[in-house]
């Protein structure tokens, strides 16, 4: 069904830093251009992402029948497309059928990706017109401690990595007598495969603002920051053009939605220090100071930011509050398994097919993520491990993949979700090489404050080295062991604690990769040798 030739028409091409990185903008431009001046009025509006990364930039138009998509679309595939129908939804190799109907996205449970990729993200008339402010306007109408309660009957955790339970959180703030007290978002996204929280700030900024509002709300707080990665700097200007956007419509600021809540909210950009994804060094770095890690007690919850109670949570954590308070906890909670409740944000990343956001229920398996979801490898190589977490994260082998994605299967197996992002490697990585990169990141990135950290650290790469050197290997796999002990016991923080996690899963699953440089070559060269007689068969 085509509509008629001069009935406006909408076509949506990515803002989000993803798509524009690949040629969004231009392809864009080459619309407006292509199509200034015609009898029907073309109005390009410029989305967030779907997370179908492999089509960026996907060019997507409204029709009677849903939103049709192209892509990947270069600016020279324009003129094409126009010739074939593209504002009615027509015929086209780059075409990709109905947008919402693709098996990748009809499959996921978006719910706090619910909007990314469908609105103008700094509409307020679309984020209103797909339910914005629903929840912050049933927050409003209940008692603080309701609130409250709804949030940790969902059974929401923490999705920044650490999974504690946000209603316990913010119960201890509220419970906190001070006058001044803060909420502030750790958008400090600095896990390798992880963009998750970057396409929320570009993609539904006045969620994250809803998210945070309630908070404040629910524990009696009137200011609150969002510490934003240097890294980012679209989901910077989003971000501010979104705060100042609430303001104008008394979404922030003074007797908020005619409430009595005050409550305003600054973007503040951090200097690039991986460790600010911590929370206390996030506080210090909020404060002015140099980003290290404070000692625990007190915790942030009673003694943050200046000292007052504080709560701290993640982008994906505080834009899921909206969605819960809306629907109600119950809704929420039906979602997932266990301890493990509602959905996460998956993050396909690395030597994979098809890249990008897989939102779904907790319990999905990493198999299910990495073949069904991401197609296996884009180097068409078997799969031989996949890191989940993070640079901190564990190594899994093949034979683990069919573990469900959720907090405690993970905890038992040894590894953690983290964040959610998951890196894919063919058979052709080195694993020797990935553990020194564990403890070498560890040595860069560490915030110098604790030993353990500091120092260990930089002995495990000397350790690591010695051992593919062929250097008395069982000596020293025994000292590596010793150092990885002493650093999860002894670190102040995750950043020491942890990286012995990648390391630990390397030796413990890939051992071949710690012989001796000759030998090492000799089972890699046997390896990927059969896996190409595998794959000739």
């Amino acid at each position: 069904m085509t509509m008629d030739s001069h009935s406006p028409v909408t076509v949506y091409v990515p803002r989000d830093s993803a798509a524009r990185s690949v040629g969004a903008d231009a392809v864009a431009d080459a619309l407006r251009q292509a199509t200034a001046g015609q009898d029907r009025p073309v109005e390009v509006v410029r989305n967030g992402s779907r997370g179908m990364l492999w089509l960026e930039p996907l060019v997507e138009v409204a029709t009677p029948a849903g939103r049709v998509g192209y892509g990947p679309v270069t600016p020279s595939d324009v003129e094409s497309l126009l010739a074939a129908g593209l504002l009615d939804g027509g015929d086209h190799p780059l075409r990709r059928g109905v947008v919402d109907e693709l098996p990748w996205l009809a499959r996921q449970k978006r719910v706090t990706f619910a909007r990314i990729g469908i609105t103008d993200p700094l509409s307020t008339e679309d984020y209103l017109r797909h339910g914005g402010l629903a929840g912050l306007r049933c927050a409003l109408g209940l008692p603080r401690a309701e609130v409250i309660a709804e949030v940790t009957e969902s059974g929401l955790r923490g999705r920044g990595g650490a999974g504690f339970p946000a209603g316990v959180k913010w119960k201890t703030v509220s419970e906190c007598s001070d006058e001044l007290k803060f909420v502030c978002c750790n958008a400090d996204e600095g896990d390798s495969g992880t963009f998750a929280d970057r396409m929320v700030m570009e993609g539904d900024p006045f969620m994250l603002i809803e998210g945070m509002t309630i908070a404040a709300h629910a524990v009696g707080a009137r200011e609150g920051y969002v510490y934003i990665r240097s890294e980012y700097p679209d989901a910077v200007a989003t971000m501010r053009a979104a705060i100042d956007i609430a303001r104008r419509n008394n979404w922030l600021g003074e007797r908020i939605l005619g409430s009595d809540l005050t409550f305003d909210l600054h973007v503040r950009v951090g200097a690039g220090a991986y460790i600010c994804g911590e929370e206390t060094s996030m506080l210090e770095s909020l404060e002015g100071k140099r980003g290290m890690v404070r000692s625990k007690p007190p915790i942030p919850a009673l003694e943050g930011l200046f000292g007052k109670p504080t709560v701290v949570n993640n982008v994906l954590t505080l834009a899921t509050v909206p969605v819960i308070m809306a629907r109600g906890a119950k809704a929420y909670q039906e979602l997932g398994v266990q301890r493990s409740r509602g959905t996460q944000v998956f993050q396909l990343g690395g030597n994979i097919a098809r890249g990008g956001i897989v939102e779904t229920a907790f319990g999905v398996t990493l198999r299910e993520l990495v073949e069904d979801y991401g197609g296996g490898t884009l180097s068409g190589r078997p799969v031989r491990t996949v890191q989940v977490g993070g640079p901190l994260g564990a190594y899994l082998p093949a034979s683990m993949f069919d573990l469900p994605m959720d907090y405690e299967a993970f905890a038992e197996a040894g590894a953690m979700l983290g964040h959610g992002g998951v890196v894919v490697f063919d058979d052709t990585v080195d694993m020797a090489a990935q553990a020194r990169f564990a403890m070498e990141f560890c040595s860069v990135e560490s915030c110098g404050k604790c030993t353990p950290c500091r120092v260990g650290s930089v002995r495990g790469v000397e350790v690591i080295d010695r051992i593919v050197a062929g250097e008395d290997r069982d000596d020293n796999l025994a000292l590596l062991e010793d150092l990885c002990e002493l650093m999860t016991d002894g670190s102040l923080c995750a950043m020491g604690g942890l990286t012995p996690m990648p390391v630990r899963s390397a030796i413990t699953h890939f051992s071949d990769d710690f012989l001796a440089r000759d030998a090492r070559t000799a089972v890699r060269t046997a390896r990927t040798s059969g896996a190409r007689t595998e794959d000739t068969a």
